[in-house]
């Protein structure tokens, strides 16, 4: 263990600060206001510092040993801190905002006792750390900012809610009731993928409002709580014309359908301060947010399928979204698997529109794995897009736009060599839309851009240049520098004859150092050639590899080069900044288009999916809620079909309407009887998202929700016992469910005997 602690000691980056320094900074530490949330890093440019609380609690965290920490200062001042290198740094980051949802991250730049806060970030608002997170991953999931505003009647709740997502650029409203335990709220934060929760700060009401931080919690949702004052109205309209695209009266309309979601919107524009960044102007879209065009999943039923990833999982396959992701393209298909999988079909219509894609690419081999090889050149579009937007983005951006532009025409040819049953309906979702994006108005247009003004030869040395031929000045001072060039090679030539030596061999020429561009000799060679060296060049300096010197004509010619490589510099960048600046106004066409690509990339992990497993899926048959029962036929779990050790005996179900409507499952411990009942809900789950099921034959009629209590989690911190908590939760599930719901319960009161529980 002794060796470990070393160990890291070496590792740790030294914190070096003389004492002004460190007096300066305690001087200034001392005035930050006190927040238990945020963890404070202090950029001491080659690596990071965090201090007091915030330092044990990374040294306990992330060093898991508090011998990483150092004292600043002494005696009854003294500061305990941790140094953080560059990579750790950005560990901890992807940690405080992408995994966990009890932090606020901010970071510090200055020195002495001079510190300014440079950047923010919370779970919702990542955008500033955006560089930090996604440097060497992709963004699996955008985060949304929720806020609520809460008005209590006497038969319930209304709700208004506002939501935000920074990265999708979307705005969204929604009001409705809801009960005691905040069923739909619940249900809510699922499908958005919500990261944070603002609330006005609420004195009173205090029952409620702990009915409410139960289900953040059970969430995984971070609360704020700002001032009532904030969740306001006024210039709502204007803010938002300002933000969205198009012109504001169906703006105006739409708030106005709304009684208390505007308040909830207002307060989310001011916390995410929307509009103090320009590059957000026009570039907003509003929707309204209806409960009931998903199907609602609670966050029990999320855990009991086995949703999303968990940090427990053994191995990709433990969670449906592991299993599901078959995607090609770089996080964009991803990203929309998340949502879906969060936001299940309830349209019959909708769901069959997905299994005949689905069913198209199951059938026709060659086209999925065609689509599928083209799909994987394709980067990270709306990242990207997200980037040059906000004035983030540099050449190579651009150049990453183009090349994943120049593969949609093979994506075009291959959908419309597919001859099946489902071609109309793939020529009127895919292609149609992609024909349309990609004519000589739109896509042709800045693949043109780009090809006329990016030096593509320059890409294999992966050099990202503006062409010189794009520019007249450019190209002027293209050509200074090419015959300066060939002036140096000249003297170089003229000067190794003078001295008699070999050139390149014996007589170097070394460009880009302390001097500028130096004649260099090795020390061997020196002394032939002393006596010349004295009376005609500039000595510079002797080292061991060799005597660097010059002579006042390549003095003058190197300095007349760097000022022009200088010239051209800043030449290029204006022109680079010219060329993203036009690269965003083809935002509507890319984003058109990502939505598109990563349609049909999680389409095809579907396919792919149900046609690569050992025992193939079936398409299942779908029918409206109130028509048709459930029937699965030698239906399996897929997730625990698909761990190496299993040997999955399939089951049947019949869940008949009015007659079997309701099934008691019993049986020994290890029988399989948790198995059975949620491998039902996964499969009902994945149905509606619109992929094939491990089933043999599978007819399911639509659920509106998927409500799930699983497993004992007793609150005895609270006074709530295993039993009482199970009460609790199957009561708030009669309360949300109704006759189109699915509700799988696994185990139900147990533990009221004196032995386990409170007696």
């Amino acid at each position: 263990m002794a060796e470990n602690f070393d160990d890291l000691n070496n590792k740790l980056p030294e914190l070096k600060l003389d004492s002004k320094q460190a007096q300066g900074f305690l001087s200034f530490f001392k005035t930050l206001p006190d927040d238990p949330r945020a963890v404070r890093f202090f950029d001491r440019r080659d690596y990071y510092t965090a201090h007091g609380e915030n330092a044990t609690f990374i040294a306990k965290t992330y060093y898991h040993t508090t011998t990483a920490m150092r004292q600043l200062g002494s005696g009854s001042n003294a500061l305990s801190s941790v140094s953080v290198s560059r990579n750790m740094f950005e560990t901890i980051a992807r940690d405080l905002l992408l995994e966990r949802t009890d932090h606020t991250l901010e970071l510090y730049e200055g020195s002495g006792s001079n510190w300014r806060l440079v950047k923010s970030g919370t779970p919702g608002n990542i955008g500033s750390f955006e560089d930090v997170l996604f440097a060497n991953s992709e963004m699996q999931d955008s985060p949304v900012v929720v806020a609520l505003s809460l008005n209590y009647r006497e038969n319930g709740c209304t709700i208004g809610l506002g939501f935000v997502d920074l990265t999708k650029r979307v705005l969204g409203m929604a009001e409705f009731l809801d009960d005691s335990h905040f069923t739909n709220v619940e249900s809510a934060f699922v499908a958005l993928g919500c990261k944070e929760c603002i609330l006005p700060i609420e004195s009173g009401k205090s029952t409620e409002n702990r009915m409410l931080c139960d289900v953040l919690t059970k969430c995984g949702v971070m609360l704020t709580e700002k001032k009532k004052s904030e969740f306001k109205t006024r210039d709502l309209v204007q803010d938002l014309g300002r933000l969205v695209k198009g012109p504001i009266e169906p703006v105006r309309d739409l708030v106005s359908g709304f009684e208390f979601a505007p308040g909830a919107l207002g307060a989310l524009l001011s916390y995410a301060e929307l509009l103090a960044d320009e590059s957000n102007y026009e570039n907003y879209t509003l929707r309204s947010y209806n409960l009931d065009s998903y199907m609602r999943l609670d966050s029990a039923a999320m855990r009991a399928l086995n949703v999303l990833e968990s940090k427990t999982d053994a191995n990709k396959n433990f969670s449906l979204f592991g299993l599901m992701n078959r995607t090609c393209t770089a996080g964009m298909g991803k990203r929309l698997l998340h949502v879906w999988l969060k936001q299940p079909l309830v349209d019959v219509k909708e769901i069959n529109s997905r299994l005949d894609i689905v069913q198209a690419f199951v059938e026709d081999t060659a086209l999925r794995q065609d689509l599928r090889q083209h799909l994987k050149r394709i980067s990270d579009i709306e990242r990207l897009m997200h980037n040059i937007q906000k004035r983030r983005a540099g050449l190579q951006h651009i150049v990453k736009l183009y090349q994943s532009s120049i593969r949609l025409p093979y994506i075009k040819s291959a959908l419309e060599r597919y001859d099946g049953q489902f071609s109309t309906m793939m020529r009127s979702r895919y292609l149609e839309p992609i024909e349309l994006w990609t004519d000589d108005e739109h896509l042709n247009k800045f693949i043109g851009l780009v090809e006329a003004s990016v030096d593509l030869d320059q890409l294999e040395n992966r050099e990202y240049m503006i062409s010189p031929s794009y520019d007249s000045i450019l190209a002027n001072l293209k050509d200074q520098q090419e015959l300066l060039e060939s002036q140096i090679q000249n003297l170089h030539r003229q000067t190794a004859d003078d001295l008699d030596l070999p050139m390149d061999k014996a007589l170097k020429l070394d460009k880009g150092t302390q001097f500028g561009h130096v004649f260099r000799i090795t020390k061997k060679e020196e002394p032939k050639i002393r006596k010349k060296l004295n009376t005609q060049f500039i000595i510079l300096e002797t080292r061991k590899d060799g005597v660097k010197f010059t002579n006042t004509k390549l003095k003058k010619l190197g300095d007349q080069y760097q000022q022009i490589l200088e010239e051209y510099k800043s030449c290029q960048k204006k022109l680079v900044d010219r060329v993203v600046q036009t690269a965003a106004t083809f935002s509507e066409v890319f984003e058109s288009l990502a939505e598109i690509i990563s349609e049909l990339d999680v389409l095809l992990s579907f396919a792919d999916l149900a046609s690569s497993c050992p025992t193939p899926y079936t398409r299942p048959d779908i029918t409206s809620s109130d028509e048709g029962d459930i029937t699965l036929e030698g239906c399996r779990h897929p997730c625990v079909e698909a761990q190496d050790w299993v040997n999955f005996i399939p089951n049947d179900c019949k869940l008949v309407r009015g007659k079997t409507w309701f099934q008691i499952i019993t049986g020994p411990n290890m029988g399989g009887k948790s198995t059975f009942i949620r491998q039902v809900g996964v499969n009902i789950l994945m149905a509606q998202v619109g992929s094939f099921v491990p089933c043999d034959n599978a007819s399911i009629s639509v659920r509106d929700c998927i409500f799930a209590r699983v497993g004992a989690g007793d609150c005895q911190l609270r006074g709530v016992s295993t039993f009482m908590q199970e009460m609790l939760e199957t009561a708030s599930i009669l309360k949300g469910a109704t006759d189109k719901s699915l509700i799988i319960i696994d185990e139900l009161g147990r533990g009221t005997s004196t032995y386990d529980g409170f007696g």
